[in-house]
């Protein structure tokens, strides 16, 4: 009996990573949210959200675990956008140093303003973690579309965020 629940236990880690690592999220659509959210870490991922934002998918964008030092003058002249663009419509979270703070970030952000919608932009391999931490922080009163960055994530990569978002799930199970 102990040799078959443990075999169960393994078959269902096994199929759960093959479905994390070989069916990764995609870009999302191009759908109008009242806001965008990125998190920093990954190339591409603030490209992404500056496209989304001059696409007219969102009014406000914000950057969730920028470094303190970081200006938003500095980052309009990095991406090569206006730094009206950064006054206006960019705010930038420094308070959030991993993913589980982004979702505290993000949440504070959003009740503040009231939004009932974010476009979550994050690397394909990070974004059913981060869509979950997220989702936990800000309930069910906001909706999340997620828009995944395309990457070519390496197997430690992938094995490793498996294993973040499986203890990640059951911190949830467990109320932590």
């Amino acid at each position: 009996m102990i040799k078959r629940l443990i075999s169960l236990l393994f078959l269902a880690w096994v199929l759960g990573f093959a479905w994390f690592a070989l069916l990764l999220p995609q870009p999302g659509p191009a759908e109008k949210t009242d806001a965008i959210v990125v998190l920093t870490g990954g190339p591409g991922r603030i490209d992404r959200a500056l496209e989304r934002l001059e696409a007219g998918d969102a009014k406000r964008l914000l950057i969730s675990g920028v470094a303190r030092e970081v200006k938003p003058r500095e980052l309009a002249a990095e991406y090569k956008r206006p730094e009206k663009l950064f006054d206006c419509c960019i705010a930038l979270g420094f308070e959030a140093e991993d993913t589980r703070s982004n979702a505290t970030e993000v949440a504070s952000w959003a009740q503040r303003r009231n939004y009932r919608s974010i476009r979550l932009i994050t690397t394909d391999w990070h974004m059913r973690r981060a869509e979950y931490e997220i989702g936990r922080a800000v309930g069910d009163k906001v909706r999340i579309v997620p828009d995944a960055v395309r990457s070519q994530p390496n197997f430690a990569t992938l094995f490793r965020e498996y294993h973040k978002y499986l203890a990640g799930l059951a911190g949830g199970l467990l109320g932590l």
